[in-house]
């Protein structure tokens, strides 16, 4: 059986059995029945020499064991000993022998077959465990009480030796011994959780020579105080120095993990309150249910393998089937299993493997407190029916914590798996969170995943443990995944503290420079993600070896990348992989001859629409998309079409008709994709209305020539439509054509100068649909959907001067500040000298306007007023009173509509704004309207409508002065909340719950205090998902699951796209190279918008009641936007307490 399982696991695990006469290095098997003699040095000995044993040159004298067919020695490869022992073979052999490498690789990926392997007493293995080559004599055999004899192993020097006696039963109650086993250098059968809480184990490798698990670190400081974990991986062995001794006494061990990768590395020193509240509840009603049929409990005791009968036990399989059916919000097994993982990283449960990835398997777990023995009976103690009622109370906060917990468990279990065990979904998991930190935002995409590859988890439970001292030498970089460090320097103590997200030690990745500050944890249970050094050059290495770079006039004029075409088949490093070039850099005209000729086919294009909606899609090549998203911000439009033109003429005599149809098909195909997915902003530009017409001209008369390109043809003759479409549209009367706009001067929002005809249009309109028996209210609705403000429309404004005296102006959206200064000026009778424009906002702060901005009154804060003054009165300038906002509530008014009437009419207004905001405008947020020469109006009034209703929540609340009108706006606010998660209206959400979570209204604890419990856990609930920790991580996996249409909140957006711009650079040299890695980028954040619109909103009408009021209410929210009258008004309701 031995035999078998070796040869098994060696032909499909490592795959190299290498037949040796004369064996070398490595770890050898023995595949012949000829036996081979060992000899090693255990000091004077009367033992006589054989004739099969090669001589020996030392003077002392040495033992001999022989060794049969199916034995193996050599194992001190796995922690690096020295051979001290020869062996020799007796007659004719046949060894099986596996590398140093290779067996390392076998260990780490199939350590529980090994140690089977090794504990199995019919294996005559021969072996030396590292722990114990320092010492050259046999320990005395130990007595078990009860008679029986526990054999030790002999602690030889020679890296080989045998197993003595026999494996005794493990299931004694009285004691054991931890004696390790003959074969592979590693314990033997560990004593069962039955007996004691076991958190740690014998370390398989030498005291003079631990090495770091290469996925998982885990250091804990014994007697307190100071632990210090290396920055090199490795434990030194040399006496420490002055300033390690200051931080890390003398003496003090660091406890770490050792080769055996699945054993549990804590996270922390022992469970949290809450995880110890949510385990005791899971625990309770797992008793409960089982108290009926004792037979079928999930609890009780069981017959573990090798262990005996283990008391207080459960199963994995078994925990996964309870949970599913506990609660409806538990959807599959993945999610149970990464709920257990929770608890189990919180080490509520232990898993008797000590493995720290909880399995949906055959595998045995305990509670906590039954491991420490203080379970009580065959299944511990029947709780009370009280015990049971608050369990159950606290059921569903103990399932929704689980929830929200669970994504950050599974990211942390993966990545304490050893790295080469981390499968394709794991990979990507892990680069979907790399994106998300800041610290590694200058990296590429292919280096970010590189990273997923073998960036590893490193833990520290206990504060004031020193990463590294400053003179060490420098390894490592790390990031810090949750906790803070201090950064320590001789001489002048903390001089900074690092945060989650926070980056250290990167110059150890660029020079051979020793550290130039000591690090020390600040508080426990600090995470960290680490990159070695070495790993990270040898990516730096295989990136560069798969660039390409194309030189014109020896400078680089494109920067291509190999990769896979298929990534998973790239995981398994699959010989018949295919690949591809991706455009890392290049010069604009160079990326689009690239796209022309590599991206665009006349009958198959490479990204279909479907693809092109779809975010963060990293199987399909977007670089057409990208390159369409984004050319604006490197290769202007009418740069583009000259370009476009140039690559359509390139008749040549020196090439072939072929050549010369395909290139005139590719750029035809640009342009119907360019049109089709940007659409009226193409149009926009007139100087492309002459490029159609000449390229439809052209096309035509080549399609004569041509046969091949009729279909082409037919592409330009859809794309004249679309043109003849628009100018339709923008003529007098279209659905473009100029519309005028107005700032109401009470702080409302920007709306038709018409709007009060239009809704009498739209009430007429509904007398009509009455009157007809039609009862859709959202057709209503539609009469008074509002169209993209466009850039020649027009707007009415105010003008203020310091005296409060004002104009009313008409001008351009597009106008500039400085045009809307001079105009202003004129009316107020001022002189043009040294004017400013400026924004005065509610608060008192006073933003003065560049010359150079447009779309001036869409983009002012809610209570903003514009000003212009001489640059010298400038401080003279006031707020007016009406920026203060309402005095009085509308509660009453409130409440009588209808809580999901309004999250409706809130969605369908929320709805109509994102609809009008092009992907373009996201660009020019983050990049500057002004290059442009474009506005964002769009964009400005969605981002004002989220401020709009997070203050409109803080102003009711305030101007609420009972105590029972506050208690009950909580509540509607809350429901509305939950209705627009409902609708998946995520922007308005979050605002909802911001505006509940602002200081103004956390602050009032009586009203708190009164809320009904049900809505305290439901709002809790909304909390955690605004969490922004971790980068707003609970966020993203909740919508990540959510189909469209969606409102995303659009504030994180823009954070990712102003992340991204000034996180990497656009011109790489002076020369121009575009750095098309960062347009990637820019255009998946783009790309989210078309995603979550894609469907259209069809949302079922409440029952009607009072539309008409609730959609006027909802369109002029009138709100205290400045936060020093908001909380002097809550400090009113509800003054400090002494």
């Amino acid at each position: 059986m031995t035999l078998r399982l070796l040869r098994r696991l060696f032909r499909q695990k490592i795959g190299k059995l290498t037949e040796q006469m004369l064996p070398w290095r490595g770890i050898y098997h023995c595949n012949r029945p000829d036996l081979l003699a060992h000899s090693s040095n255990n000091g004077p000995s009367p033992s006589s020499s054989s004739s099969s044993c090669s001589p020996l040159t030392s003077a002392a004298t040495y033992s001999r064991r022989l060794l049969g067919r199916g034995s193996w020695f050599g194992d001190s490869v796995l922690d690096d000993s020295p051979r001290d022992a020869t062996a020799s073979t007796r007659g004719p052999c046949k060894l099986l022998r596996v590398e140093q490498r290779d067996f390392r690789s076998l260990w780490q990926k199939h350590q529980d077959e090994l140690i089977q392997l090794s504990a199995n007493p019919s294996s005559p293995s021969a072996s030396s465990p590292a722990n114990h080559r320092k010492h050259s004599h046999h320990q005395p055999q130990s007595h078990q009480p009860g008679g029986k004899r526990q054999s030790q192993r002999h602690h030889s020097t020679g890296g080989i030796s045998s197993r003595q006696g026999s494996q005794e039963n493990n299931n004694s109650n009285n004691g054991r011994s931890s004696s390790t086993s003959g074969g592979l250098g590693i314990p033997s059968r560990e004593p069962s959780l039955a007996d004691a809480n076991i958190n740690s184990s014998k370390s398989p490798s030498s005291p003079q020579r631990q090495e770091r698990n290469p996925s998982v670190v885990s250091a804990t400081a014994v007697d307190g105080g100071a632990t210090t974990a290396s920055g090199n991986g490795r434990s030194n062995p040399s006496p420490p120095s002055n300033a390690q001794q200051t931080a890390a006494p003398a003496g003090q061990p660091t406890g770490q993990t050792g080769p055996n990768s699945n054993q549990i590395a804590q996270l922390t020193l022992s469970p949290s309150e809450r995880a110890m509240m949510m385990g005791k509840v899971l625990k309770t009603l797992i008793m409960a249910a089982s108290s009926a049929s004792p037979a079928s409990a999930l609890i009780r005791d069981r017959k573990v393998p090798g262990r005996g009968t283990v008391r207080h036990c459960l199963v994995g399989t078994e925990m996964v089937d309870w949970l599913l059916g506990l609660s409806p919000e538990v959807h599959s097994r993945a999610q149970a299993s990464a709920m257990w993982q929770v608890l189990l990283d919180e080490q509520v449960i232990l898993a008797l493997s000590k493995e720290h990835q909880f399995k949906d398997k055959f595998v045995f777990y305990r509670f906590h407190e039954d491991a420490e023995g203080r379970g009580d009976g065959p299944a511990g103690r029947k709780p009370s029916q009280d015990v049971v009622r608050d369990a159950q109370q606290k059921k569903d906060e103990v399932i929704s914590t689980l929830t929200q917990l669970a994504p950050d468990a599974v990211l942390k279990a993966i990545l304490r798996k050893p790295t080469h065990d981390r499968s394709p979904d794991d990979l990507e998991i892990i680069y979907e969170e790399l994106v998300h930190i800041r610290a590694l935002s200058h990296l590429s995409t292919t280096v970010k995943r590189e990273l997923a590859n073998i960036i590893v988890f490193e833990s520290h439970p206990r504060a004031e443990t020193v990463l590294f001292n400053q003179g060490d030498e420098g390894v490592s970089w790390y990031v810090i995944l949750k906790g803070s460090v201090n950064v320590v320097i001789h001489g002048k103590g903390v001089v900074t503290t690092l945060q989650d997200g926070d980056d250290f030690g990167q110059l150890a990745l660029i020079n051979n420079a020793p550290r130039a500050a000591t690090i020390i944890t600040r508080e426990d249970g600090c995470q960290f993600l680490r990159v070695d050094k070495d790993d990270f050059n040898r990516i730096l290495r295989d990136v560069e070896a798969n660039t390409v770079r194309l030189k014109e006039h020896g400078r680089d004029v494109l920067v291509l990348e190999k990769v896979s075409a298929n990534p998973s088949a790239a995981h398994r490093h699959s010989a018949s992989s295919h690949y591809k070039y991706t455009v890392m850099a290049g010069m604009p005209q160079k990326m689009l001859e690239h796209l022309l000729e590599t991206r665009l086919d006349a009958r198959h294009l490479s990204v279909r629409d479907e693809d092109i909606i779809r975010p963060y899609s990293s199987a399909t090549d977007m670089f057409l998309d990208d390159f369409l998203l984004t050319h604006i911000m490197f290769m202007p439009t009418h740069q583009l079409i000259t370009e476009l033109m140039r690559n359509y003429r390139i008749e040549s005599p020196t090439q072939d008709k072929e050549f010369v149809v395909a290139s005139k098909s590719r750029v035809v195909n640009f342009v119907y994709q360019w049109v089709t997915s940007i659409r009226d902003p193409v149009f926009d530009e007139t100087i492309t209305h002459s490029f159609f017409e000449q390229l439809h001209s052209e096309v035509h008369a080549d399609a004569r020539l041509y046969h091949t390109l009729r279909e082409e043809a037919a592409m330009l003759d859809h794309v004249q439509e679309l043109l003849g479409e628009y100018r339709a549209a923008r003529q007098q009367g279209g659905s473009l054509a100029t519309l005028t706009w107005t700032l109401p001067a009470g702080g409302q929002s920007v709306v038709l100068f018409s709007a009060v005809n239009a809704a009498a249009t739209a009430a007429a309109a509904a007398g009509n649909r009455k009157n007809s028996g039609e009862s859709n209210a959202a057709s209503a609705f539609s009469a008074e959907k509002r169209r993209p403000i466009r850039a020649d429309d027009d707007i009415i404004f105010r003008v203020y001067c310091a005296d409060h005296t004002y104009c009313t102006l008409r001008q351009p959206v597009n106008a500039t500040a400085e045009t809307i200064k001079l105009n202003a000026a004129d009316k107020l009778g001022l002189r043009h000298e040294e004017l400013v424009l400026a924004e005065i906002k509610s608060n008192g702060e006073k933003s003065v306007i560049s010359d150079t901005e447009v779309s001036i009154a869409t983009c002012l804060s809610i209570n903003g007023r514009i000003f212009v003054s001489p640059k010298d009165h400038l401080d003279a300038m006031t707020v007016l009173p009406d920026q203060e906002g309402p005095s009085d509530g509308t509660c009453n008014e409130l409440e009588m509509f209808s809580t999901r009437e309004l999250a409706y009419y809130i969605t369908l207004i929320d709805w109509d704004l994102f609809c009008s905001v092009h992907e373009y405008e996201l660009l020019y947020h983050v990049a500057g309207a002004q290059p442009f020469r474009k506005i964002k109006s769009n964009l400005d009034l969605f981002l004002r409508r989220f401020n709009e209703i997070q203050y409109w929540v803080v102003t009711e609340i305030c101007l609420a002065n009972t105590l029972g009108k506050r208690v009950q706006l909580l509540r509607k606010f809350i429901k509305l909340a939950a209705y627009c998660k409902e609708f998946q209206n995520l922007n308005a959400f979050f605002a909802l719950v911001m505006g509940l979570s602002n200081v103004a209204v956390s602050r009032l604890t009586q009203t708190w205090e009164r809320l009904p419990s049900k809505l305290r856990k439901m709002f809790n609930e909304f909390d955690g998902l605004i969490e922004p920790s971790r980068n707003h991580r609970a966020y993203r996996i909740a919508v990540g699951k959510l189909q469209p249409p969606i409102l995303p909140f659009m504030p994180l957006l823009l954070k990712d796209m102003t992340f991204t711009h000034e996180g990497n650079r656009t011109l790489l040299d002076s020369a121009g190279l575009i750095n098309f890695e960062k347009m990637h980028m820019l255009a998946q954040t783009m790309r989210t918008l078309r995603y979550c619109r894609s469907r259209q909103l069809l949302l079922q009408p409440p029952t009607p009641r009072s539309e008409q009021e609730v959609r006027n209410y909802i369109r002029n929210l009138r709100v205290i936007d400045n936060q020093r009258i908001l909380t002097g008004l809550s400090q009113r309701l509800e003054p400090k307490r002494a």
